[in-house]
């Protein structure tokens, strides 16, 4: 996989102590038009792309509670 060369960035509510935290790249997002997301505990990993409206349908969930944890 091609490195992305955009920063990651984590969410403000995830906890620094390494706990289950999602990255996504804002920058390459709108700079390519895909959304790549990855598992902070492994930023070397590979990285999920997203369509922005999937990305932003799921967004949209989280916040209305759709996805129970």
């Amino acid at each position: 996989m091609t490195p992305l060369i955009h920063p990651w960035v984590k969410s403000s509510y995830s906890s620094q102590d390494g706990g289950n935290c999602l990255e996504w790249s804002p920058a390459h997002a709108c700079a390519h038009g895909t959304v790549p997301v990855r598992d902070s505990k492994a930023p070397d990993g590979p990285a999920l792309m997203f369509e922005p409206a999937a990305w932003s349908a799921f967004v949209t969930g989280i916040q209305a509670g759709d996805f129970p944890a």
